[in-house]
């Protein structure tokens, strides 16, 4: 139960610690993961399985947002990863990295060494890109396995076409040296199946002696020891246990679990912590706010055409026994696919070098996160608003380590989002409408009010909900007085032997999904830790050596 390094949260970033740290065989590492580690099933391996978690709940912890004001008082859903691996074992797999200006304002707000030119290196030594190999843009030999569709529906090309129809320019790599545009969707797979943070990372490293992976483990609280983390404090199916940590305690629990965790270990704001019995340790007033997620709003068009689109229909339910059969003995077709098959990126403002708009489009009919369910086929249109001015919080519901945190993204609580995402709905709706997808374009499931500004803008607000990329609640920055949680080394502000390394650190929400990002975080991460843990033991021998010469 001692360890060098105690990882708390077995996600896409935890997975990468592991991984890297444990590289090195004079250390011992624990990586400690709250859900199952059932990162095998054939639900996480078949890349159209992660469809099912919705339904069937699978793998997810489930999470709803307080209600929103911006959404007219309806919840939102807010799914989260509950494997090894984390969302990376449940997402749709598109590799994007954001823009390059993201990173440079993340190093703007005063975080040396995250600008783009700083962060290009690790993304490309994560990467194995069979789209386009080493490029000066693009690495080969990484871990992370970046393809292209293995058997991508025609359909994708005949939106591609549309989008160009309407001025949208058709692209290469939206990865690449211009965004703006569309292109088919790059995906983290390998040979069919899903690359998770599992897959490329943790997988080949849990044959190493000096890893330890605990899983169905409640991560309670960091223990210190003064001001110092010295350990974990976790709640198994045999009751409490201590974890204890020579080094350092690194939290990787996402968003909304690792601000949880900081709390419930007496960091973070006050008042909160007070109200619930906690003692404070260190007041970090930003802990648990500064919460960012890319808002998406849904434009679904049936089809006739059955065998280009997924659905409930008896031709269909047939195709898509065939591709089960398919997919086991060849690793190609309808099991393949990660749905949302193109991506593209727009401007509302004219601001072509940094897309505020997103667009995702889905070769199946997307409602309600497929949570409801329709007859028939279709497609689905995701607009989602990339750099949002709205803040919003998590706050902890109590000390219980498995109850579920109070999620408020305060969607749409700033004007201007609102309105940025109207205008980018109505450039979709104007792609959808493209001459390029008549022959497949049947009734729209709700019909887009065009005419009625009114009627836009209630649409919008009751067919808008998350596109899974929480951000931003134990921001990097210099200054804990404005918000900042950990420093630009990622270290918590004001203990020792204690950092957070997931999405939670971003700043400012990146141009893109944010899988990508979030990897190599934990790249760069592994680098500062091994990097410092290597400098203290040379400054160390140093002091010796002039001791000994002294003496």
């Amino acid at each position: 139960m001692n360890y060098d390094y105690l990882i708390a949260g077995g996600g896409s970033a935890g997975c990468v610690l592991a991984a890297r740290l444990s590289e090195d065989p004079d250390v011992s590492v624990c990586l400690v993961e709250a859900g199952s580690a059932s990162s095998e099933s054939v639900f996480i391996r078949a890349p159209l399985g992660f469809a099912a978690s919705p339904t069937l709940g699978l793998f997810n912890w489930n999470f709803s947002t307080v209600p929103q004001a911006g959404f007219n008082g309806r919840q939102g859903w807010q799914p989260r990863g509950k494997v090894l691996g984390g969302s990376s074992a449940i997402n749709a797999m598109v590799y994007t990295r954001g823009n390059p200006r993201d990173y440079d304002q993340w190093a703007a707000l005063g975080n040396p060494g995250w600008a783009w030119a700083d962060v290009l290196p690790v993304f490309k030594a994560a990467e194995n890109s069979e789209c386009f190999g080493a490029t000066e843009l693009h690495g080969s030999g990484g871990p992370l396995n970046v393809a292209w569709l293995p058997s991508p529906s025609p359909l994708g090309e005949a939106f591609i076409q549309a989008a160009e129809q309407q001025g949208l320019p058709r692209i290469a790599d939206y990865n690449g040296p211009r965004q703006h545009g569309v292109a088919p969707a790059q995906v983290t797979q390998k040979g069919g199946e899903r690359c998770s943070a599992v897959r490329a990372y943790l997988g080949p490293a849990m044959k190493r002696p000096n890893l330890t992976v605990i899983t169905d483990a409640a991560i309670d609280r960091v223990r210190f020891d003064g001001s110092r983390a010295v350990g974990l404090e976790i709640v198994t199916k045999q009751g409490r246990q201590s974890l204890d940590a020579h080094r350092e305690v690194i939290v990787s629990a996402g968003s909304f679990g690792s601000p949880a965790i900081l709390m419930r270990s007496g960091l973070g704001p006050a008042a909160q912590l007070r109200e619930h019995g906690i003692s404070v340790l260190h007041e970090l007033p930003g802990v648990g706010h500064n919460l960012q997620d890319h808002a998406t709003t849904v434009l679904i068009q049936r089809s006739p055409r059955t065998d280009l689109t997924l659905g409930f229909s008896l031709p269909g339910g047939a195709a898509l026994l065939g591709a089960m059969g398919q997919w086991r003995r060849e690793r190609t077709g309808w099991i393949t696919t990660n749905v949302a098959e193109v991506q593209g990126f727009l401007s509302t403002d004219g601001h072509d070098e940094w897309p505020d708009i997103q667009l995702a489009f889905c070769t199946g009919i997307i409602d309600d996160h497929t949570r409801k369910s329709h007859l028939g086929h279709g497609y689905t249109l995701h607009v989602t608003l990339m750099r949002p001015r709205s803040r919003g919080t998590v706050r902890l519901a109590g000390t219980d380590p498995k109850a579920a945190p109070l999620i408020d993204p305060a969607f749409l609580s700033d004007a201007d989002d609102l309105q940025r995402l109207l205008r980018g709905t109505r450039m979709g709706d104007a792609i959808l409408r493209s001459d390029a997808l008549a022959p497949y374009r049947g009734k729209m499931l709700y019909p887009f009010p065009r005419d009625d500004d009114r009627a836009a803008e209630t649409y919008v607000r009751d067919h808008t909900d998350t596109e899974y990329h929480p951000v931003g609640t134990c921001a990097m920055g210099p200054d804990a007085d404005a918000g900042a949680v950990v420093d630009a080394q990622l270290r918590v502000r004001g203990v020792q032997g204690l950092r957070v390394v997931d999405a939670s650190v971003m700043p400012r929400l990146v141009t893109g999904n944010t899988n990508a990002p979030t990897i190599m975080i934990a790249e760069k991460a592994a680098r500062m830790i091994r990097g410092g843990a290597a400098a203290a033991v040379a400054a160390a021998l140093t002091s010796e050596a002039v001791a000994a010469v002294a003496g």
